[in-house]
């Protein structure tokens, strides 16, 4: 019997293995079979999807950045700023706009992207509408705290819709589009207002005027567009077939299944972050480059103008390749950044140039304009790349997703203060030197230079102290995060 039983086990062993070769080659081509759908799908996310973001978060900025380029056209004159005003209008944009960012990132998925974000939007729009037909002081600041407050709700509404439709390892790129638009936005805006000046007159409106009240039209009907093209989620978007949605399905508890499946991040996430001294240098830091990015971004036209002494035209149109070449600088770095994964280098090698830049602006009367409009190209090289990559080092050199989450979270939050710092170093009474200005902002590019330097040596003698954790001499953390062995940080 046993000698019978035997020769059954051998007869059936060939049997079981053709069965789970077969097993396995079937789940290998329904594995990459899947793929190929998913590919299809995510291929339908960016058409669809990225557009709308892109344009969402190009004209936000276009309605917040265009005060610089009113300022120029004869909006001081015409509300009758005096000494700081100008200044004060554009910092109290952020206090609003950092308070409803929390709020916005908690009833954004309850309510609905498709509701939140256009509604946002269309008041907003309504806001810079309004700024159109401020008479003072007072009516143009209430605008523009109350822009201020509905823009609050578009980056973290977007953030997380980008998180509801894409796994967590294709939001990198997507968010990086984001950055990439306020770049280009800047560029984009001082077009806008050469072509508009020259509706200068009509209706009996300054072409200031005009500015607000084109700008903010456009708003509002992309906002209304924007409620009737923003799906409520994948089961019922307009551009997805029945086999996406099955793929979009599975994506879902792909994420779920990764996060503990209901997406929660927990408190001791939490307070990884809060406890992390790398979170606090990156925020520091955070605020540095806002100051200098705001503080450019706004003022340039306005520098342009009474700091050069070109004229109206002139400081419109001369301030678009600067825009155009900090866009380009962007692109490009931001590209081999993650190409290489070298994010200490794409902080570093541009911040120099800034420095001499604003070197050269502190210089005062005795350089030619020539040299002058050189050193905004030099600023113009690191004003935007800073900010992108100092959040993209942070980004990829934390986790778990909830410590990165919180983290990213805080340098947002708290780095938008460097918004209210830039709109007070460039009063209109430092005219033509603008020397607070310009020292400020030389001072911001050295703290961040030097505090990128102090971050790549913590880097660093983490990676040592992971080296003892791995030959037994240090004891390794309970709880996985980037403190763990098996986590290498990006230089």
């Amino acid at each position: 019997m046993s000698a019978h039983r035997g020769s059954e086990d051998t007869a059936a062993k060939p049997e079981v293995d053709s069965q789970f070769q077969q097993l396995e080659t079937a789940t290998s081509a329904e594995d990459a079979d899947f793929k190929r759908r998913e590919v299809r799908v995510v291929a339908k996310l960016d058409l669809f999807l990225c557009p709308i973001l892109i344009a969402l978060q190009l004209i936000s900025f276009l309605d917040r950045g265009n005060i610089g380029f009113a300022a120029t056209q004869g909006m001081i004159t015409d509300l009758g700023l005096v000494g700081t005003q100008l200044n004060t209008a554009v910092s109290l944009f952020y206090p609003l706009y950092i308070l409803s960012e929390f709020p916005a990132a908690l009833i954004a998925k309850r309510v609905g992207f498709n509701r939140v974000i256009p509604a946002a939007a269309a008041c907003w729009g309504l806001c810079c509408l309004g700024n159109g037909f401020a008479k003072n002081f007072g009516e143009l600041v209430a605008c523009r705290m109350l822009m201020g407050m509905f823009e609050g709700f578009l980056m973290p509404s977007l953030t997380l819709m980008l998180a509801n439709w894409y796994k967590r390892d294709e939001i990198g790129l997507r968010i990086s589009y984001l950055f990439i638009t306020t770049a280009i936005s800047s560029a984009v805006s001082g077009l806008i207002a050469y072509a508009i000046l020259f509706m200068d007159g009509t209706a009996g409106y300054p072409g200031w005027r005009w500015l607000y009240i084109i700008e903010g039209c456009v708003t509002v009907a992309v906002a209304f567009i924007c409620y009737f093209i923003i799906p409520s989620s994948y089961a019922t978007a307009y551009f997805l077939n029945e086999d996406d949605r099955a793929v979009m399905r599975k994506r879902a508890e792909l994420t779920e299944s990764y996060s503990g499946g209901n997406g929660h991040y927990t408190r001791a996430e939490f307070m990884m972050a809060i406890k992390d001294v790398k979170t606090w240098l990156h925020t520091a830091i955070q605020v540095m480059c806002l100051t200098v990015l705001y503080g450019f971004s706004v003022f340039l036209p306005v520098i342009l103008r009474f700091g050069f002494n070109f004229s109206i035209e002139q400081s419109q149109y001369l301030s678009i390749p600067v825009f155009v070449w900090g866009s380009i600088v962007y692109v490009v770095c931001g590209y081999l950044s993650d190409r290489f994964s070298r994010r200490f280098l794409a902080c570093v090698v541009c911040a120099p140039l800034g420095m001499a830049g604003y070197a050269i602006l502190l210089g005062g009367n005795q350089l030619s304009v020539g040299v002058k409009y050189f050193a905004c190209f030099l600023i113009g090289t690191c004003a935007w790349m800073m900010g992108g990559a100092n959040i993209a080092w942070l980004s990829t050199n934390t986790a778990p997703d909830g410590k990165r989450a919180a983290s990213l979270g805080l340098a947002f939050a708290v780095g938008n203060l460097g918004g209210i710092i830039s709109g007070q170093i460039y009063p209109q009474t430092m005219a033509p030197s603008y020397t607070l200005g310009h020292a400020w902002s030389l001072g911001a590019v050295c703290i961040s230079f030097c505090l990128w330097w102090v971050l790549r040596h913590l880097y660093h003698s983490r990676e040592t102290g992971k080296q003892g954790m791995r030959e037994g001499t240090l004891p390794e953390p309970v709880e996985f995060s980037d403190r763990a062995t098996s986590y290498k940080y990006q230089h």
